[in-house]
């Protein structure tokens, strides 16, 4: 049933989604519908969750896109019914995602669902799902371009849109787009009720049921009060003027394509003054050299003075630091950002290996110990970051290339491109996925100031190889 609400959403989107391309070329996503999608048959009746300490600080950043792209899909609107079908039946498992943010009696941030509750004021009104044409738009016009902010934001919903939003936004949005010669599935999650980890766990699983499944193969470990269950109150309201929260320098963003053969290189380099005979010697795993490699030659390309100070932060899983560890299937926040720094001079004064060993000390030093002092630490003071507080002249690393994102198939292939959406991006944020071509490849995607950029892609001891 299309009420006049969602009649009003789609003008309202149709208006939104008129953009200039990064070629300069006029590009237009024309809405056809926004529909809600909620779980299916299963009976869940009324759930509340808690928000826990590893969830709350993630309430001022903006909601987390993530751009698939797949080839062909000829019979788009048989393919999108069928999706919608298999959403239904996933959110079933997870049926947060369907809910919306609300507070209980003290103030305490939860995640709320509830069968009952229709679209309005304040019901859970489910996922969001927008159907769109990109008539005009093929498979490799997103494939060629570069940044995030013209076809690509075209393709993706909720730009600009906080987490906090999520008291009167779903907490999911979903838009298929039908291009000329394949279609682009654009997702925005909440990122205050879900991770890296549990959004490819979801996407996973709705993909399973879409090739014909019954089930899911990974049940979500719902219980976040398991993890931690200390009780923080938040006052927190929306900024009056929200297009503050992403001014700053002019960006660019690239996509670096490393091959196997080139991040073989780069961990050999930053493991050739490795002595594996001596008893204490460390090796530096393929995840701190690639970042080695990352940092110190981005701190070149800034131009930094040497006494200049460059931060380094990893948003790192803690499923299995913390004591007693959740299950790899926990559903929630389970990251804990963990930062380190040296002054620019040491960092390039030094070969790769200095920096991958700033990295790894921090990584190894972030024990359950850590973990715990750092959230006592919060709980007592909470601080509400911006997505861009990582510290000065910093890279900040967020994603991963163990991600599977490329096995991703819903019944009509693997996706061609999976991408990283224009929020929550800043001078120095970092993106690594899989390579396409699989094997130990890694996809580096980078936003830098400007001149910043420009020094980096002439530098060719970084690119080991042209990409």
């Amino acid at each position: 049933m299309v009420t006049e609400a969602m009649k009003k959403r789609v003008e309202d989107l149709g208006q939104e989604k008129e953009v200039v391309a990064g070629n300069g070329k006029a590009s237009k996503v024309e809405m056809v519908s926004s529909a809600f999608v909620k779980p299916g048959k299963k009976v869940i009746g009324r759930r509340e969750c808690q928000l826990i300490t590893f969830d709350l600080p993630y309430l001022a950043f903006f909601y987390n896109q993530k751009l698939m792209l797949y080839q062909g899909g000829e019979r788009f609107e048989e393919t999108v019914e069928r999706m919608k079908e298999g959403l239904a039946t996933v959110l079933e498992e997870f049926y947060q995602l369907a809910g919306k943010l609300g507070k209980d009696e003290e103030g305490i941030f939860r995640v709320e669902y509830d069968d009952e509750e229709e679209e309005g004021e304040g019901g859970s009104r489910g996922v969001e799902v927008l159907e769109a044409v990109g008539a005009e738009i093929g498979v490799n016009d997103v494939l060629v371009e570069e940044g995030t902010g013209g076809i690509m934001k075209d393709l993706l919903p909720y730009n600009g849109v906080l987490n906090l939003e999520g008291l009167h936004k779903p907490l999911l949005a979903i838009q298929f787009t039908k291009l000329k010669d394949g279609i682009a599935l654009g997702c925005a999650f909440n990122h205050a009720i879900l991770d890296g980890t549990s959004t490819w766990h979801f996407m996973s699983s709705w993909a399973e049921i879409c090739r014909g499944a019954q089930t899911i193969s990974a049940q979500p470990f719902l219980d976040r009060v398991k993890a931690r269950n200390t009780k923080v109150k938040l006052d927190l309201a929306l900024p009056t003027a929200q297009t503050e929260a992403q001014s700053g320098p002019k960006l660019r963003e690239k996509l670096f394509k490393f091959s196997e053969s080139a991040v073989d290189a780069i961990k050999s380099k930053v493991n050739a003054r490795v002595d594996p005979t001596k008893p204490d010697a460390t090796t530096f795993t393929t995840f701190q050299s690639i970042t080695a490699h990352i940092w110190a030659h981005v701190t070149r390309a800034r131009r930094l003075k040497p006494e200049e100070v460059t931060a380094f932060a990893i948003f790192a899983d803690c499923r299995k630091r913390i004591d007693p560890p959740v299950p790899e299937t926990y559903f929630g926040n389970m990251i804990q950002a963990i930062f380190t720094g040296t002054a620019a001079g040491l960092l390039l004064a030094h070969p790769l290996d200095f920096g991958a060993g700033v990295i790894q000390a921090a990584i190894k030093a972030h024990d359950a110990k850590m973990i715990d002092a750092r959230n006592e630490a919060w709980e007592k003071s909470p601080i509400i970051f911006q997505y861009k507080d990582a510290g000065a002249n910093c890279i900040a690393v967020g994603s991963s290339p163990r991600f599977k994102v490329y096995d991703i198939d819903f019944g009509f292939g693997r996706p061609v491109m999976v991408r990283s959406g224009a929020n929550n991006r800043f001078d120095g944020m970092v993106y690594l996925y899989p390579g396409k071509e699989g094997g130990r490849s890694i996809d580096v995607e980078i936003s830098l100031e400007e001149s910043a950029m420009a020094e980096l892609e002439k530098d060719e001891e970084f690119l080991v190889i042209k990409n």
